[in-house]
C-alpha cells in the first residue's frame, strides 16, 4: 500500500547527531556521499542507522571512516576536491535551455565532445545524448564531466490505450516446450491486437537467468537475473530458427526425438497440471540448439550475426565468456579459480581463447533471441498496436551472475538492495541484488546505465522500471546484517532521469515506473514532470487526504492521468482471488497470516464491500455483487472510468485464475514463477484455449467497446535488424 516517507538527504540526525565531534564529522561525511544516517519509516518518526552500517556503506563507496583520523582525512580530501572542481560531477541540460555550469571563472572555455565524435562549442546547437563537457580557464586549469542533453519529457503513449499484462513463461501454446516462448508472444500480439484492439503487451523481465548447478535448480524468478543486458535464450521458439528447417540426416532424426520430449514437457504442464520446469526446458532447448548450430548460416544471416557482434561489442563478449566459464566452473563466479574472477585478467583472456567455440555459441544464442524479440515487436505493430511490447527492467542482478562479474567496478561489493522495515514487513527486505555505485556511474558518464537502457529498448514500445524509486535512492544492506540494519544511499536523480529521457527518446518509447510501496515526497511529482507514468493498482487507490479513520476507495475521476491502471500485478492476488477471499485462505494455509484467520477475513471482506458498493453507486455492477465474473468486468469498467493513460488487463484475470504467480514471503512452500494461466478450478489453459474462452471474449469485447477507435494497421515494418525507431512507435 502506498505510503509517503520523508527525505533524509543532507541530514546528520540519528546516533551521530550531538554525541561526539567524531560522530558529527562522520554524519557530515556520510551526507556528502549521499548516505543517510537516519530514515523515517513514517512521517514524524526518525530511526537512527547503526554506526557500523554507515561505516560499511562508506567503505563500499571507497571512503574510509573507520577512525577519527580517517574521517578528518576524508573530509579534507572532499573539501579539496570541491575547491578545485571546475565542473559538477555531471551536467544535465533539459530541453532548449542552456545555463552555464555554476561557479565557473569568467572567460572559461567550454567545449563539447559529442557521442558521435563531433567537437562543438557551448554556443553550438547540442544534440540530444550523453557527451563529454570540457572546461579550460585562462590560467590553464582544465576539467571534464559527463554532459547529458535530454528532452524535457519521455515520449508519451496514446491518449487512452489498453493491453494485456502477462508472465511469458505462463503462456503456453500447443507448440510450447513446457513454458511460454517468443513465438507464443508474437502469436498473442497478432491475435489480441486484431481481435480486441489492444495496444500493448507488458511482459515480465526476459533477462538472462543464472543457470542451475548440479543438484540445485535455478532460481525461477525473472527479477533476479544473471544479466539485464541480454535476454534469455530459454525463450526461443526453436522450430522458428531458420537453420532448424535445414537439419538433415541423423540430426533431423534427433531433432524429431527432441520435439517429442518437448511435447511431453508441455503435456506435463497443460494436461497433468505439473509446475513449469524451467531447468528441464532449458536443458532440452540447449540440446536442440547444439544441433541447429551445426547448420551453416547463409550469407545474409551471417552478415546479420556479424553486425550484431559489432553492435554489442565488449558487453556481449563478457556475457558469453561468463556463460562459457559458468559451464566449466559453476554459475557463481565467486567460487571460480582466482585468475578467472577478474574479467580483464590474463588468465581470463586465455580461458576465453580456449573456450572460443562455447563463447561464440552463447553470442549466437543472444543474436537468435534478439531476432525473435524483433519479430514479436513487428507482429504487435503489424496487428495495429500503437505501443507493442512493454519490457520490464528488474531492479538489479544476481551477485554471482554475468553482469556482477563483468561490471564489478560499477557495483557495490558486499552490499544488497532491499527495503526498510514497515507496517507490512517488520524485518525489512533483502533482495540479494548488488546496487550500482553512484560514484562509479558518474565516473563513467553513466555508460553502464545508458547501455542497459539502450539494449532493453531495442525492440520495445515502452519500458516498465521495477522499483522506479531506485533512480532516486536505494536501501543498501551490508552483507551479513539483517535487512532492517541497512540505510538509504542517494543517486543523482536528475542525471538518472536525463539518461532515461535520452534513451527513451532515441527509441521512441514510453516509460512506466513501478512506484508502489514506500515513496518519499517529491518522487512521483519529479517522475510525472519528466513524463514517466506511475502504476496504480485498484485496491490500493484510496482517499487518504480527508482525515477519516478509514480511507475510502478513490473515485475514478480523482485518479491520476499519468499512470498504468490495473487490477493487480504479478506479486498480488488475482482479481478473482480477491473477490472470493481465496487469497486470504491461501496465506492461511501457508502460515503467512500475522493475525487470526477470522480477523483477516473480516478485514478483507470489509475492504471488498467498500469497493463493490462504489461500483454499485456508479452503475458498474448491474448484475449484482454475487456474480464473480460480472464483478471482474465491473473492476475493469471502473478502470476505464479513470483518466489513466494506459489500462492493463492481467491475462489470468480474463479467465478467472485464482492463483498468484508469485507469493512474497514463500520459496519452496509455493510454486512461484512456475504456474501456467489457469481457469477458476486451477486447470491450465493453453493459448488456443484462451483464444476461444467465452469469459475472456465477454470481458475484452466490452473493453474494446469502451475504448473504441478507428484501427489503422500500419504498413509492414522494414527488415531493419534493430526494429522500428523514433516517432513511428507511438502516436503523436
Amino acid at each position: 500500500m502506498d505510503r509517503a516517507e520523508g527525505r533524509t538527504e543532507g541530514r546528520s540526525e540519528g546516533r551521530f547527531e550531538g554525541r561526539t565531534e567524531t560522530g558529527a564529522d562522520r554524519a557530515r561525511l556520510a551526507a556528502l556521499h549521499g548516505v543517510a544516517t537516519s530514515y523515517e519509516p513514517a512521517p514524524g518518526q526518525s530511526v537512527p542507522v547503526p554506526e557500523d552500517t554507515v561505516l560499511a556503506v562508506l567503505a563500499a563507496l571507497g571512503v574510509d571512516a573507520s577512525t577519527p583520523r580517517a574521517v578528518r582525512d576524508a573530509l579534507d580530501a572532499h573539501a579539496r576536491t570541491a575547491r578545485n572542481r571546475l565542473l559538477p560531477p555531471a551536467v544535465v541540460l533539459r530541453g532548449p535551455a542552456r545555463p552555464r555550469p555554476p561557479d565557473l571563472p569568467e572567460d572559461t572555455a567550454l567545449r563539447v565532445e559529442t557521442s558521435d565524435g563531433q567537437a562543438l562549442t557551448w554556443d553550438d546547437p547540442l544534440p540530444l545524448g550523453t557527451h563529454l563537457l570540457r572546461a579550460r580557464t585562462p590560467d590553464g586549469r582544465s576539467a571534464a564531466a559527463p554532459l547529458i542533453v535530454a528532452p524535457e519529457r519521455v515520449p508519451q503513449p496514446p491518449e487512452r490505450c489498453h493491453g494485456f499484462l502477462v508472465q511469458l513463461y505462463s503462456l503456453l501454446s500447443a507448440r510450447s516446450w513446457g513454458m511460454g516462448d517468443l513465438g507464443d508472444l508474437a502469436e498473442l500480439a497478432a491475435w489480441s491486437g486484431r481481435a480486441f484492439g489492444t495496444d500493448f503487451l507488458q511482459v515480465n523481465p526476459l533477462h538472462a537467468a543464472v543457470p542451475g548447478a548440479p543438484g540445485r535448480p535455478a532460481d525461477p524468478s525473472p527479477y533476479r537475473p544473471s544479466s539485464r543486458r541480454f535476454p534469455d535464450p530459454v525463450h526461443l521458439r526453436v522450430e522458428e530458427i531458420t537453420e532448424f528447417g535445414r537439419l538433415a540426416g541423423p540430426a533431423r532424426e534427433e531433432a524429431q526425438r527432441l520435439l517429442a520430449e518437448a511435447a511431453e514437457l508441455n503435456a506435463a504442464v497443460l494436461r497433468r497440471g505439473e509446475p513449469i520446469d524451467h531447468d528441464a526446458v532449458r536443458a532440452l532447448k540447449l540440446r536442440a540448439l547444439e544441433l541447429v548450430r551445426a547448420v551453416p548460416l547463409g550469407p545474409g544471416r551471417r552478415a546479420s550475426y556479424c553486425e550484431f557482434l559489432a553492435e554489442q561489442g565488449q558487453a556481449l563478449d563478457d556475457h558469453a565468456t561468463w556463460c562459457a566459464l559458468a559451464e566449466a566452473h559453476g554459475p557463481d563466479w565467486h567460487s571460480w579459480p582466482a585468475g578467472l574472477k577478474d574479467p580483464r585478467s590474463a588468465r581470463t583472456a586465455r580461458a576465453r581463447g580456449e573456450l572460443l567455440d562455447r563463447v561464440d555459441f552463447h553470442c549466437w544464442l543472444a543474436w537468435l533471441t534478439d531476432r525473435q524479440l524483433a519479430t514479436a515487436q513487428r507482429a504487435a505493430r503489424d496487428a495495429g498496436m500503437r505501443v507493442g511490447l512493454v519490457h520490464d527492467l528488474a531492479v538489479g542482478v544476481h551477485p554471482g551472475g554475468s553482469d556482477a562479474w563483468a561490471q564489478q567496478e560499477s557495483l557495490a561489493a558486499g552490499m544488497s538492495v532491499g527495503a526498510p522495515p514497515d507496517a507490512f514487513n517488520s524485518r525489512g527486505q533483502d533482495w540479494g541484488l548488488p546496487p550500482w555505485r553512484p560514484d562509479a556511474l558518474r565516473a563513467t558518464g553513466y555508460a553502464p546505465y545508458r547501455d542497459l537502457l539502450r539494449g532493453l529498448l531495442r525492440h520495445a514500445g515502452a519500458l516498465r522500471i521495477d522499483h522506479v524509486m531506485g533512480l532516486f535512492r536505494l536501501w543498501w544492506v551490508p552483507e551479513g546484517r539483517e535487512p532492517g540494519q541497512g540505510t538509504y544511499v542517494r543517486y543523482d536523480a536528475e542525471a538518472m532521469l536525463g539518461v532515461l529521457a535520452v534513451e527513451a527518446h532515441r527509441a521512441g518509447a514510453a516509460v512506466i515506473g513501478e512506484d508502489l510501496g514506500t515513496v518519499e515526497p517529491g518522487v512521483r511529482e519529479a517522475l510525472s514532470e519528466r513524463g514517466v507514468l506511475g502504476t496504480s493498482v485498484l485496491w490500493f487507490e484510496r482517499d487518504w487526504s480527508r482525515g477519516a479513520r478509514r480511507a475510502q476507495p478513490l473515485p475514478p475521476e480523482r485518479w491520476r492521468e499519468g499512470c498504468l491502471a490495473t487490477a493487480t500485478t504479478h506479486d498480488l492476488p488475482s482479481t478473482a482471488a480477491r473477490l472470493t477471499g481465496d487469497h486470504v485462505a491461501l496465506r492461511h494455509r501457508l502460515g503467512l497470516l500475522r493475525r487470526p484467520l477470522a480477523v483477516e477475513q473480516r478485514e478483507d471482506a470489509k475492504g471488498l464491500a467498500e469497493w463493490l458498493a462504489l461500483f454499485g453507486r456508479l452503475g458498474l455492477l448491474p448484475e449484482g455483487p454475487d456474480d464473480e465474473e460480472a464483478a471482474v468486468r465491473a473492476v475493469h469498467r471502473f478502470l476505464l472510468r479513470t483518466p489513466a493513460r494506459m489500462v492493463g488487463v492481467w491475462l489470468p484475470d480474463t479467465v478467472g485464475d485464482r492463483r498468484p504467480q508469485n507469493l512474497p514471503g514463500t520459496s519452496d512452500e509455493y510454486p512461484n514463477w512456475r504456474l501456467p494461466v489457469a481457469d477458476p478450478a486451477g486447470r491450465p489453459l493453453s493459448l488456443e484455449q484462451l483464444a476461444s474462452s467465452p469469459r475472456l471474449h465477454a470481458l475484452m469485447d466490452e473493453i474494446r467497446a469502451l475504448t473504441a477507435r478507428p484501427r489503422a494497421v500500419p504498413p509492414k515494418a522494414t527488415p531493419d535488424a534493430r526494429g522500428p525507431r523514433g516517432s513511428d512507435i507511438l502516436s503523436p
